[in-house]
């Protein structure tokens, strides 16, 4: 790190200081832990967004949001461990899961390396269960990501794409077969499947769902709200148009991006 860098970490960790002293704001001295953990998520999301819109400003500024929370939930456990513990911690884990880099050992492939550092990460936490690292907390499509890629690194998983998307067809033919019974519980149940079975499709060639399905969403809203300007600019009241009139301005808009 560059020494303003560190410079600046210090003056937001005194900012923070100041902020939680009895001098400080009310809001940050009443704030523990617990009640900070759905402020990390939030802020994460934005910046996970800001990456996406290639908007190095916004990037900026989510970074310093997120750094401020982690600093400020470093001082809280303050009384437990330092930063300092925290971050040598870190250090020697990744030096330790890096053998490769660090200990001049040699892996014929990226999954022979990607296996030992699962080996690695077991080892660490005294168990044998792969999954035992997994974060249960993890949004459904990283999670399914994450277990479909540890799943693949121990072998379980189908030999080719083929195989994959005779899978996802399977899925979808016993999703068919859940509505025409309609049954609302086998209905959830092959949903479910159709979609960890897509992830894994994508995860095969190179796309995370969770990436993808967010891109699909800012497409949407994009094209929804041109829409609802091309209604407007005729005069049109969006939502009372039927639907054959709301998809013909899809379809406007799509050639327009086209």
């Amino acid at each position: 790190m560059k020494e303003k860098d560190c410079e600046a970490l210090l003056a937001l960790g005194e900012t923070i200081q100041t902020l939680t002293s009895p001098q400080g704001c009310q809001w940050d001295r009443a704030q523990t832990p617990e009640s900070l953990a759905d402020y990390v998520i939030e802020e994460s999301h934005e910046l996970v967004a800001a990456i996406r819109s290639g908007n190095a400003l916004a990037v900026r500024e989510e970074l310093g949001d997120v750094f401020f929370l982690l600093l400020f939930l470093a001082q809280l456990y303050g009384d437990e461990f330092s930063l300092a513990e925290c971050l040598e911690y870190n250090r020697a884990k990744m030096i330790r899961r890096h053998p490769h880099v660090f200990a001049g050992a040699k892996f014929a492939s990226l999954n022979e390396q990607l296996k030992a550092w699962d080996e690695i990460k077991k080892e660490e936490r005294e168990s044998r269960g792969i999954f035992a690292s997994l974060p249960q907390s993890l949004p459904p499509l990283i999670k399914a990501y994450r277990i479909h890629s540890r799943a693949a690194r121990a072998g379980f998983t189908w030999p080719d794409n083929e195989g994959v998307e005779r899978q996802v067809e399977a899925e979808w033919l016993e999703w068919l077969d859940a509505v025409q019974e309609e049954n609302d519980e086998a209905k959830k149940h092959e949903l479910g499947d159709m979609l960890f079975s897509l992830v894994e499709l994508g995860r095969r060639h190179g796309l995370k769902a969770s990436e993808a399905l967010d891109m699909a969403c800012s497409r949407f809203l994009r094209r929804f709200k041109r829409m609802e300007e091309m209604a407007d600019a005729a005069g049109l009241d969006f939502c009372k148009l039927d639907f054959a009139a709301q998809d013909e301005l899809w379809t406007q808009v799509k050639e327009e991006e086209a």
